[in-house]
């Protein structure tokens, strides 16, 4: 994640502390990233990783010897006592009965993205972690960027003058295998549980969460409306290639503009659309460009570590980078996925595929195009005129009104 670094005394452990003991479960996909960084924490003395839970066993040597292995959290927490952490990294479906069962402890929770499937159980989960009294960070890993203090001061001094929107824009690639990897990838629903895994709400979910963060819209109440405008390529029941425009409460226009069926991947961006001048913000480096009638600079900055900061949290009441009561805004976004009509598909005329079997993936017609515009333009694709949206016979949009 480009030149991330941890800032001086931002860990949870110091020479007079005792490790912290966690707890991780979900040990494969994102839960390997998880184990790298809780490998750096222990050879630290900060973390020790006392119990995995994972119903697929980790591979040989991925955790360490003196860390006992369940098949679920019910298990590792029956046998397991004075835990000080539990990482959840498990997928989307199982985050709200993992996260609280995890709060019923005396530990605190880290919860990957996104925090939950619905709104419904946002509220429970903020229900219980009220009623528990223990932190609970999100994995946004983008908002522990120093950059963001950077934009906070140039908008502050009135850098690119008043702020008039916001955008963001990703394009990635995605195969055939990204959807075969499990059960659940691509899916809105299985038997009837909700999973929403579409473009928005995971593989992009860190550019919409960023650009609401920049905008200011962190809880439910930030928000004021949420349109969305969603499109699949692929055989899948989400969205791939998709639009979702944002009001917040003080009138600032965000237009999130993603897809996973780009021609090549790109470092995904947040723009900061200025009376005079632009900020973007490529949040997967920590890079900010600013452009102004004065010129151009770059600067490359450090990023916090969420783990680190929970435990600090912890341990000495720092506050909480990514809180769970500072999802609310990105929840309301996914509720307004979730609620919408089935993604539309895209005329097969305006798709080519590249590569061969389950290395394929599909590449919409012009889409880097339709991405820029969209952002720029504040627009649906819809709105633009693009002849796969225009044609589709179901592309409006599906409003979700936060009063």
């Amino acid at each position: 994640m480009g030149t991330a670094t941890e800032t001086a005394g931002s860990g949870a452990g110091t020479a007079t502390t005792p490790a912290a003991r966690v707890a991780l479960v979900g040990v494969h996909g994102f839960g390997t990233h998880h184990l790298r960084n809780l490998e750096r924490l222990q050879a630290a003395g900060s973390v020790e990783l006392v119990a995995v839970a994972d119903p697929q066993p980790p591979a040989p040597g991925a955790v360490p010897p003196s860390a006992a292995v369940y098949p679920g959290l019910d298990d590792l927490l029956k046998a397991t006592r004075d835990l000080d952490l539990v990482i959840v990294a498990t997928p989307i479906q199982t985050h709200a009965p993992l996260a609280l069962a995890a709060l019923a402890t005396d530990a605190e929770l880290y919860l990957e993205k996104p925090p939950v499937a619905s709104l419904a159980d946002f509220n429970r989960l903020c229900e219980a972690a009220a009623a528990s009294g223990r932190g609970v960070q999100i994995g946004f890993q983008s908002l522990g960027s120093h950059a963001l203090k950077a934009v906070e001061d140039l908008l502050a001094a009135g850098t690119i003058g008043t702020l008039q929107g916001i955008s963001a824009t990703g394009r990635w690639v995605r195969d055939r295998a990204y959807y075969k990897r499990s059960r659940w990838a691509g899916k809105r629903s299985i038997n009837g549980v909700d999973v929403v895994d579409g473009v928005a709400t995971n593989p992009l979910a860190h550019a919409v969460a960023t650009a609401l963060h920049i905008a200011g819209a962190r809880t439910t109440t930030d928000v004021a409306s949420v349109e969305t405008e969603l499109y699949r390529a692929n055989d899948i029941e989400s969205d791939d290639t998709s639009v979702i425009r944002i009001r917040t409460a003080a009138g600032l226009p965000i237009t999130c503009a993603l897809t996973i069926c780009a021609s090549e991947s790109v470092e995904p961006y947040v723009t900061l659309q200025g009376s005079n001048g632009t900020a973007v913000f490529h949040y997967t480096e920590d890079r900010l460009t600013v452009e102004t009638a004065a010129g151009r600079t770059e600067e490359t900055y450090g990023r916090d570590d969420l783990t680190e900061n929970l435990l600090a949290h912890r341990s000495r009441g720092v506050p909480l980078i990514s809180s769970l009561e500072d999802s609310g805004a990105f929840m309301l976004v996914l509720e307004a996925v979730r609620t919408a009509p089935l993604p539309t598909p895209i005329d097969p005329a305006y798709v080519r595929w590249e590569g061969e079997g389950d290395a394929a993936h599909a590449v919409v017609a012009g889409i880097e195009e339709a991405l820029d515009q969209a952002g720029r333009q504040h627009a649906t694709f819809s709105e633009l005129g693009l002849p796969w949206a225009a044609a589709a016979p179901d592309a409006s949009m599906s409003v979700k009104r936060v009063e």
